[in-house]
């Protein structure tokens, strides 16, 4: 019997016995990490434990496994919404500096996390990735094994580069058919949620593949491996194809190794699904697995947009809501807010006109935040309002008061969503 991509993956890192020696889905092991990762609210946590961390000989040293291996980044409440917010960012920046970590990300520097590091190219396939952040599973789109762990495990991992895990069973996705207008790698992923549930893939792997999948862009792959956790996901991987080598060539300046899963691997399920009649969909209040066709909403009014978050935050996303909104007005009433992921991405979007066509049709255009996602800041909602928004949750006040409600969707339907003053397909306005 052949293995999965995860499997594969994590045999190659595990430590509690022969490198690269055999695991099955099932299996606890001890495992060698290539990247840790935590953010402004997770990190302080994390940090605390690592300096409490003992080997029953008295305290480790102190330092951090690999420099350069450690990754922070401020981005949930950056830039400081209030006093807390910028005690917990002083208490990362001191720690970076006094660990020396090259990888710490604030200011002019940072950026949303899980668009930030492939952007820097800190992630390269076949990488074993932990992260104090559910949405690290968005770098299986390179071929990497990646998942959220709490702020404890990372703080051990911060010391000894290691991790214990349980490696997960793997459920392949295969998506067949040619895509129609519209329709890109967030409405693939909403589907799935839709018809697997949030339950679907509970402590699993997700493989996602198929001639629509090879068809992606890299945004759009991201978008999907980043909402594997919204099914429940340990992880969700793609194949390492040319457009992913394209994609690091040039930002990753280590070696790697592109793993594949066997052809004979055991898989917990497969699920085939036929997208060639797909159109764009959305998530209604309040689960990720509450979808519809948006042509079957109804007459849903929206208070605000939301277009960004490091599920929808990248250049392409920003392209797409530009193609949208050029020319057009947001509605009155209606707040329309972009967040580039990356300060590169913002700068892109200046250099191409983007972000000129998108404030000349009313839109707010946000320095990177998480903000408005968690219910940070940059967009709160207030009691009663609705929003529309290309986030990865839709929990009851996940952004904002509990009488709020978010409808999740790709950046097209958010877009014409926000001249419109109502839910509604691109093509409707």
């Amino acid at each position: 019997m052949g293995y999965t991509l995860a499997e594969k993956i994590i045999a190659a890192h595990r430590v509690d016995g022969a490198p690269g020696g055999d695991v099955s889905a099932g299996d606890h092991v001890q495992a060698r990490v290539d990247v840790v990762l935590a953010n402004d609210i997770t990190a302080p946590i994390a940090i605390r434990e690592f300096e409490k961390l003992d080997d029953g000989n008295g305290p480790l040293s102190g330092r951090v496994f690999d420099p350069e291996r450690v990754v922070l980044v401020a981005d949930h409440f950056t830039p400081n919404k209030d006093i807390k917010s910028a005690e917990q960012c002083r208490f990362v920046r001191q720690f970076a500096e006094e660990q020396g970590l090259p990888h710490h990300y604030d200011g002019g520097r940072a950026g949303i996390e899980h668009v930030l590091l492939p952007e820097q190219g800190l992630v390269a396939p076949g990488d074993l990735v932990v992260g104090a952040d559910s949405h690290t599973c968005t770098y299986g789109a390179l071929g990497a094994f990646a998942t959220g762990m709490g702020s404890t495990d990372i703080g051990v991992a911060m010391a000894t580069g290691q991790v214990w895990l349980r490696v997960p069973e793997t459920m392949r996705i295969v998506y067949r058919g040619e895509l129609r207008p519209w329709v890109g790698g967030k409405d693939l992923i909403l589907e799935t949620i839709g018809r697997i549930g949030v339950s679907g893939a509970l402590y699993q792997a997700i493989e996602f593949a198929g001639p629509a999948v090879k068809g992606l862009s890299m945004a759009a792959r991201f978008t999907m491996a980043n909402m594997a956790i919204e099914a429940g996901g340990k992880a969700g991987l793609f194949d390492v194809d040319d457009k992913t080598r394209e994609y690091v060539g040039g930002r990753v300046e280590r070696a790697y190794t592109a793993y594949r899963a066997d052809e004979d691997a055991d898989y917990a399920r497969v699920l085939e699904m036929d997208v060639s009649q797909l159109e764009p969909v959305v998530a209604e209040p309040h689960l990720p697995e509450n979808v519809r066709p948006v042509g079957a909403i109804g007459e849903v009014e929206i208070d605000q947009a939301v277009i960004g978050s490091c599920t929808n935050g990248r250049l392409e996303d920003l392209r797409t809501a530009a193609q949208v909104l050029r020319g057009q007005q947001v509605a009155p009433g209606v707040r329309c807010i972009v967040i580039p992921g990356t300060q590169k991405v913002y700068l892109d979007a200046l250099r191409e006109g983007l972000v000129e066509a998108l404030i000349e049709a009313g839109a707010v255009v946000s320095t990177p935040t998480c903000g408005p996602c968690l219910g940070g800041h940059m967009g709160v909602l207030a009691a009663g309002e609705r929003a529309v928004s290309t986030t990865n949750r839709n929990f009851r006040g996940r952004m904002g008061d509990p009488a709020s409600e978010v409808y999740l969707s790709g950046p097209a339907v958010a877009a014409a969503s926000a001249v419109a003053g109502r839910i509604i397909h691109p093509d409707g306005i």
